[in-house]
């Protein structure tokens, strides 16, 4: 196959690979604007999705599930939120419970309902495509990119942006003024959790259909480093997702052409390193020049 041609092929697999990640990505940008850091992106998008699952088998809809998937992203990210906000405790720490717990939860409860560690979705409960030339589209995909606009625009248009970067930066300023820095920190966070559960829920009603506990494959750390790449910007983290879903895409595609006899005859296991390679690679290269706030990862507490 020649290159030109696998790079075509790989552009409709690449948009769906880039919603999971930009996602969490464009969500975790918001939290960290305001101050927080959450590591638990991989956490979030596994519990959202096992959520995404139990509720369109519930309601018989892939919509419902995909409003499961945003609740239980919220939520997680609310006790995220409780700890590391209001409880002053490690947000380091907290992040990496919530990866644990999607884990265990996601095990525990596919065995209890199903009574098998993973589930093939019926296609009654996969969200329908979108009809284009080249087939079909996943809804998530233009919606991922409107959803990217308009965080951009949330954060540098409108008062409650402001407040976002303010209560980041200085958080003690923010609170002279009488920005209720908390409350604006637990909203920031809460709105990355209502993307990552989108993207949970998307990984398991749209792009994979099915669910494992260990679904993410390591999707919510690639979030992490896009954040990184971006330097907490959303339309960037976008970009950033679109490249490593591109990269992911990429791999899937040989993989596929070489265990079907048409490309070189690698170990699946070093073709799928290629999107985690990349994403090493990147980020090496971004990390000095991304501009963090000046309070993340900083309790406020008032004197």
């Amino acid at each position: 196959m020649e290159i030109g041609a696998l790079l075509l092929i790989t552009l409709p697999v690449a948009l769906r690979a880039m919603v999971p990640i930009a996602l969490a990505a464009i969500g975790e940008v918001v939290a960290e604007r305001a101050g927080v850091v959450n590591i638990g992106l991989e956490g979030i998008l596994v519990i959202s999705a096992f959520a995404a699952v139990v509720g369109a088998q519930a309601a018989g809809t892939p919509w419902v599930g995909l409003a499961a998937g945003m609740l239980a992203g919220a939520a997680v990210a609310l006790l995220h939120g409780w700890i590391g906000i209001y409880l002053k405790g490690d947000q380091i720490i907290s992040g990496v419970g919530i990866n644990l717990l999607g884990i265990g939860l996601v095990g525990f409860g596919a065995m209890a309902l199903w009574g098998n560690r993973s589930l093939q979705l019926d296609y009654a409960l996969w969200v329908p495509g979108l009809p284009v030339p080249w087939g079909s589209l996943s809804p998530l995909v233009p919606l991922t990119v409107l959803i990217a606009g308009l965080t951009w625009w949330l954060l540098h248009r409108t008062a409650f942006g402001l407040r976002v970067q303010a209560v980041g930066e200085n958080p003690e300023a923010a609170d002279v003024v009488g920005v209720p820095v908390e409350r604006v920190r637990l909203l920031a966070v809460v709105y990355g959790g209502l993307l990552g559960g989108l993207g949970g829920a998307f990984l398991s009603l749209d792009w994979t259909h099915t669910i494992t506990n260990t679904l993410p494959a390591g999707r919510g750390f690639i979030a992490l480093a896009t954040v990184v790449f971006s330097k907490l910007n959303p339309l960037l983290a976008l970009v950033g997702g679109f490249l490593f879903g591109y990269f992911e895409a990429l791999a899937i595609q040989l993989d596929s052409a070489a265990s079907g006899g048409g490309g070189p005859a690698l170990p699946s296991q070093f073709v799928r390193m290629i999107p985690y390679v990349a994403t090493l690679v990147v980020v090496a290269g971004a990390i000095g020049r991304a501009r963090f706030p000046k309070a993340i990862a900083q309790p406020y507490r008032r004197e």
